[in-house]
């Protein structure tokens, strides 16, 4: 019967592992350009429906909002059926609000088609879920890292393309006003197609899929949690009893939480506060996006190097080490003088969030195996939890620059969280004993 990668062979699709791996990351790659499409041509949208500095942070906020309640949900969900439908159903509905908002007529509009837009940032969920089940314990942070990493750079690619997309569409003869709206259908037919592609192409676990195994009787990844029939319901109870589950939510928030805020006002941020041009803002915008290429991968291949050993607690080390980075590095960018100083600390603390998200991913598999979807549904959805705090305090104090500086001490004071994740010696021996297995 098959079993678990244990190594990641990147130039290769002929394994079940390596297809869910490259399938896996670009259907988040699609579900992030289309969640972030709107965020570069804001500057425009802004002046259509004349919005003001209140109705933008009620945007930014729907836009993530919905994501909290969808990955608790796809995580479990996960479980009970596998990642593949999961992930199939997930592109299918996400598609619906994405095209919808190219139809939008008025602020009340967009604002409701762009919190449906926001269950698209669930993939990640599934996109760790999927991973996590394919690959063994000494590459399972780095196939998480990378895939996520690989996969999340949808957002900044989209920070770059939708306005080159939208000139496109202006130099094909059509209005501002229709062409940010036909640039904005792209990503809703990519999502489609890529649901077709999932579904043909990948299966839920090396050894098939989980209604036909449960089917046969065969036993699979995630235990009783999954096999029992309230099995998704009972993987989110499980893993909402764990201490470390909350912790890690806290860490993954001031983290991922930090880079979906920076994703939905750095364009807007660098036209109204360097007074860059509506493509120049989106290319150093999209730069911070475009860190996930390798930063996540990073992250998790850190994470895994250090644990060579079985030692689960040196992956606690490096993300308690990792937020500390992110928490200075804002607060740099937050009192940069000139763009080019601005766009300088963005990237570096950039690369210290997208590293700390792929460490804390690394950490996820291990939390408990028994509840995986329950798991990864709940860290991930505090990612989320932290970017709607981050815009109601950004709403709140009405500063862009004050509202970077607080989260700057907010994520600095959070990475204690990390610190308190660590883990028992009982499950550290037993990560030792995995390690000498995983062959």
């Amino acid at each position: 019967m098959a079993s678990k990668a244990h190594s990641i062979q990147l130039f290769t699709m002929s394994s079940p592992s390596m297809r869910a791996f490259h399938l896996t990351w670009m259907a988040f790659f699609v579900c992030f350009f289309a969640w972030f499409a709107c965020a570069p041509l804001m500057p425009v949208i802004k002046g259509e429906f004349g919005l003001s500095v209140a109705q933008i942070a009620n945007i930014n906020i729907a836009a993530v909002a919905i994501t909290i309640l969808v990955r608790l949900i796809v995580g479990p969900l996960c479980d009970r059926f596998g990642p593949r439908l999961t992930y199939t159903g997930l592109l299918l509905v996400g598609s619906i609000p994405v095209i919808g908002v190219a139809f939008a007529q008025s602020y009340e509009s967009f604002l409701f088609f762009r919190l449906g837009i926001g269950a698209a940032g669930a993939s990640f969920v599934i996109t760790q879920y999927h991973t996590s089940v394919m690959f063994g314990p000494k590459v399972v942070g780095t196939a998480n890292a990378a895939a996520a990493g690989w996969g999340n750079a949808g957002g900044g690619v989209a920070q770059a393309v939708m306005p080159l997309l939208m000139a496109a569409m202006i130099m094909l003869g059509v209005s501002e006003t229709l062409g940010w709206r036909a640039a904005l259908i792209v990503p809703g037919v990519l999502m489609i197609i890529m649901a077709g592609v999932y579904y043909r192409y990948t299966q839920d676990c090396p050894q098939g899929n989980y209604l036909e195994l449960r089917a046969a009787g065969i036993a699979i990844e995630g235990g009783k949690y999954s096999d029992a029939k309230g099995g998704a319901w009972d993987s989110f109870k499980r893993a909402a009893a764990n201490h470390r589950v909350w912790l890690l939510f806290i860490t993954y928030g001031a983290c991922f939480g930090i880079e979906i805020f920076i994703h939905n006002i750095a364009a807007i941020y660098y036209v109204d506060h360097f007074k860059l041009s509506l493509a120049q803002a989106g290319m150093a915008a999209g730069s911070f996006g475009l860190l996930a290429l390798f930063g996540r991968a990073l992250g998790g291949w850190a994470s895994d190097k250090l644990a060579a050993s079985g030692s689960l607690n040196k992956r606690i080390t490096l993300l308690f080490v990792l937020m500390l980075g992110e928490g200075a590095g804002l607060l740099m960018f937050a009192h940069a003088g000139d763009v080019t100083l601005a766009i300088a600390s963005m990237l570096g603390f950039g690369l210290f969030t997208h590293m700390a998200c792929g460490a804390t991913y690394a950490i996820v598999p291990f939390v408990d195996k028994r509840a995986l979807g329950g798991v990864a549904g709940i860290i991930g959805a505090g990612g989320n939890v932290g970017a709607v705090a981050a815009g109601f305090l950004m709403k709140g104090l009405g500063n862009t620059q004050q509202t970077l500086t607080v989260l700057g001490v907010v994520v600095a004071a959070s990475a204690l969280c990390a610190l308190a994740a660590r883990f028992s010696s009982s499950t550290e021996e037993e990560a030792i004993v995995a390690a000498k297995l995983a062959v």
